[in-house]
């Protein structure tokens, strides 16, 4: 059902305190039966009703299948096990949800209701978690801001400014509390820009520790699946979730870390505001004083490699746009632009392996005698909450740049990295930091985000939005 015409319990039947919960307060309460999956649920959908009008964060409300899986998992002879029992999620819309259309953000394709769920969303109903809705997206996944014809996705720390892209809609839905949890995706930084726009923490694992596709080829190696959450602990349930594994409270590594730090830009010209190096040297602050020694080092992206990124994001839309079958007469200009500088690059062969195996080697190397880097995210405040699909492709590429230098180079490399709010933020927005790690370090990189939370602990949904009160109530 569509977001607009959803109707949803009134806050009559709901009790507004379960709202604001963290994931695994939730689960740990209707796994006891204390807490019913309905009643949470139902308290869920009644804050997506007063808060959606403001931030348009979903495509699609599944009201009605929503209160149905979450009485299932109260009836489930399973409820005492299940990580994620009753917790409500929201899931992107570029994979396959049973019954669902999936647009990947086109008004182009042709609409097909899935006939059964991708290996994410499976892994997260099994969990015992409810997809309340669909998340929307910017067309095709490709850009920084989530908005399309007739919708612009806000920030529910300020709806003047976007929630960022392309998980935006997600991002959206979690800060503003309407869900605990939801799935994104990220293949030049879709997860962690929306977690540093909207004062979330998420993952972005590193290659093929998530199973299951995104899109067409995953952006040729670049795109991974992973979740965004509040807290730390809720980050590390919901990832083991969706990567098919035992969840667990991440191990402590048996001595200090050695953490390098770089706050210059990958893109010439392009500067960090105040903001974003003051959250930098607050958490470098509380790394020393923790016992981790702190050097500074920056890793080299070379041309190469930033033009083989650039190759796998035009081309990897083109392989999307294919597979989706999208009518190109009705694709956004700038997407139109976009797929067909991609098949230009698929044609000419310029989209290597050998490209990212060679600079995942010089970063495996960068990590030889460093366990993490910490950098900054993005270079200021969000991009506004405007309608960017109806701007050209150069403008929306050079905002792009221009905002989120930190991220792409971890996606053509493969490896784990984390983004977490830290700092005083940027005039009532949030404002957050990058860790990055070597293969297989997202156990690490998790403990890391969970003892800078213990020791900066931030605020946990946009003040805007109280739990537990109807949206329109301001915190103080």
């Amino acid at each position: 059902m569509d977001a607009s015409a959803a109707p949803l319990p009134g806050p009559e039947v709901a009790d507004r305190a379960l709202v604001g919960l963290p994931a695994t307060e939730i689960a740990a309460r209707v796994r006891s039966g204390e807490l019913s999956a309905v009643e949470v649920v139902r308290a869920h959908l009644a804050h997506l009703a007063d808060v959606e009008p403001r931030i348009g964060a979903f495509r699609v409300v599944r009201t009605a299948a929503a209160l149905a899986e979450a009485a299932a998992v109260d009836s489930s002879p399973r409820r005492a096990e299940l990580p994620l029992a009753g917790v409500p999620v929201a899931v992107k819309d570029n994979v396959a949800v049973t019954g669902e259309v999936a647009t990947d953000g086109s008004r182009a394709h042709a609409p097909r209701p899935a006939s059964a769920d991708h290996p994410v969303v499976a892994r997260l109903r099994a969990a015992g978690a409810v997809v309340v809705g669909i998340t929307r997206v910017p067309e095709l996944c490709i850009y920084s801001a989530t908005d399309g014809p007739g919708t612009v996705t806000r920030n529910p720390w300020d709806t003047a400014r976007s929630s960022a892209g392309s998980s935006g809609g997600s991002a959206a839905a979690v800060a503003a509390g309407v869900v605990p949890l939801a799935h994104g995706n990220d293949g030049m930084g879709s997860l962690r820009l929306p977690a540093a726009a909207c004062g979330l923490v998420t993952l972005k694992p590193g290659r093929g520790v998530v199973p299951g596709p995104v899109g067409a080829n995953s952006w040729f190696g670049m795109a991974e699946h992973g979740v965004l959450a509040t807290t730390a602990a809720d980050l590390a349930a919901g990832l083991a979730v969706v990567a098919g594994r035992p969840v667990a409270e991440p191990e402590a590594p048996v001595a200090p870390l050695r953490i390098a730090v770089s706050t210059r830009s990958p893109v010439p010209g392009v500067r960090l505001d105040a903001a974003g190096r003051a959250a930098v040297d607050v958490v470098v602050g509380e790394l020393r004083a923790a016992g981790h020694t702190v050097l500074r080092r920056d890793p080299v992206v070379t041309p190469g490699a930033a033009l083989g990124t650039v190759a796998r994001w035009l081309a990897g839309a083109d392989a999307d746009a294919e597979a989706l079958a999208l009518d190109p007469a009705g694709m956004e200009p700038r997407s139109r632009t976009h797929a067909r500088l991609g098949r230009w690059v698929r044609r000419a062969g310029l989209v290597r392996p050998r490209t990212a195996e060679a600079f995942r080697a010089r970063m495996t190397d960068f990590f030889t005698d460093v366990d993490v880097l910490l950098t900054p995210v993005v270079t200021g405040p969000p991009l506004p909450a405007r309608p960017w699909h109806e701007r050209g492709f150069l403008a929306n590429m050079t905002a792009n740049a221009r905002w989120a230098p930190w991220t792409p180079a971890w996606n053509l490399a493969g490896l784990p990295a984390l983004v977490l709010p830290a700092g005083p933020g940027r005039s009532g927005l949030p404002s957050s930091v990058q860790l990055v790690g070597p293969a297989g370090s997202e156990t690490r990189l998790l403990w890391l985000a969970g003892e800078v939370e213990r020791r900066l602990p931030w605020r946990r949904h946009a003040p805007v939005f109280v739990p537990g009160q109807p949206a329109g109530s301001r915190a103080g």
